[in-house]
């Protein structure tokens, strides 16, 4: 999987290896991927950690050869890696906007390409693209970024239905993300006054792993939706874009920050007013490792009721029918047997 050293990658990663699977995790950062490799272990998955910028589609296609030949056919294929400018439009350069669209929009497809490469042949595999709300609604300070995850969800609505029409059994799907504690708040790259922020309420990362594992086995689901937010927002959108559009105008810009000297419940400070992670990453040779998780622990869901229903969709609609069933069966035996019709 592709952005593994940190972050939701990192996550998923953990989440995977706890199931017993072989983990390649593919990033830049060598003190991530060092310590997502022992993540890996720990959890009991077997690591592979191949180091790559996934802007550079001959790379991709190196590093998937990599994972193949370290660990076999490649069977489930995450595009997690992203990057991102915290800026108004105007204020983002013409290259820093194409880093952008490129590791966060030709990454997924330079990785999904090398996967379709090596999995259409065996006609099995499947690809989940890590999307998000933002790749519905846009919201400002994060154009570059929303328009690579709007980019993504069209790019995938049109492989799938180019795979649905081939007969093959590769799948693709695509889970569609809230505001997570992850450390990308403190390293991408900031023109803002305040330290960005995800806007509240937001959840855990382990949240999303749990359900882009859930996907990546049960890919038949186009899409997937976590938490109550992602909901909210995407119905709200589909139904009165106009009203939200003026509403993120009013409240999008403070939403996203928080004050400057803000060090955050784990005590962190390290906000970037520079080039942040978008040319060199932050955990590179004489980096530190960032994890999973940022600096939001105090307020960061642990679980989702939406994210549990999603997965659990199908056993809770059998027990609901079962349950009418019994209450119906329960109800005629209260009324005792119907008696005959009298005749005159």
């Amino acid at each position: 999987m592709t952005g593994a050293s940190g972050g939701v990658g990192r996550a998923v990663a953990r989440e995977f290896a706890a199931r017993g699977y072989r983990v390649a995790l593919l990033a830049r950062g060598e003190a991530g991927l060092a310590a997502a490799v022992e993540d890996v272990r720990r959890a009991g998955g077997e690591p592979l950690a191949v180091a790559v910028d996934v802007a550079d589609a001959q790379a991709v296609e190196d590093a998937a050869q990599a994972v193949e030949d370290g660990l076999g056919p490649i069977d489930i294929w995450v595009n997690a890696a992203f990057a991102g400018v915290f800026a108004p439009f105007t204020e983002v350069s013409a290259d820093e906007f194409r880093r952008v669209t490129d590791v966060t929009y030709l990454g997924t497809v330079f990785g999904t390409a090398a996967a379709l490469r090596r999995m259409l042949p065996r006609g099995r595999g499947t690809i989940v693209q890590t999307g998000s709300a933002l790749a519905y609604r846009g919201i400002p300070l994060q154009s570059a970024y929303c328009g690579a995850k709007h980019a993504i969800q069209g790019f995938n609505e049109s492989l799938r239905c180019e795979l649905l029409r081939s007969g093959t059994r590769v799948r693709t799907t695509m889970v569609q993300l809230p505001g997570l504690n992850t450390p990308q708040f403190d390293w991408v790259l900031n023109r803002m006054p305040g330290r960005p922020r995800p806007v509240a309420p937001l959840y855990q990362p382990e949240v999303a792993a749990r359900a882009i594992v859930h996907a990546a086995r049960h890919p038949r689901r186009r899409e997937y939706w976590v938490g109550g937010t992602t909901a909210a927002t995407l119905l709200a959108n589909a139904v009165a874009p106009g009203a939200l559009d003026r509403y993120l105008a009013r409240t999008g810009y403070d939403a996203q920050q928080t004050p400057p000297d803000d060090t955050g419940a784990n005590g962190s400070a390290d906000a970037d007013h520079g080039t942040g992670n978008l040319w060199v990453p932050r955990d590179g040779a004489r980096g530190r490792d960032h994890g999973a998780r940022g600096r939001f622990d105090a307020e960061a869901r642990p679980g989702s009721a939406q994210e549990w229903f999603s997965r659990n969709r199908n056993r809770v609609g059998a027990l609901a029918a079962s349950t009418a069933v019994v209450g119906l069966v329960l109800g005629r035996g209260r009324r005792g047997p119907r008696r005959p019709p009298r005749h005159p």
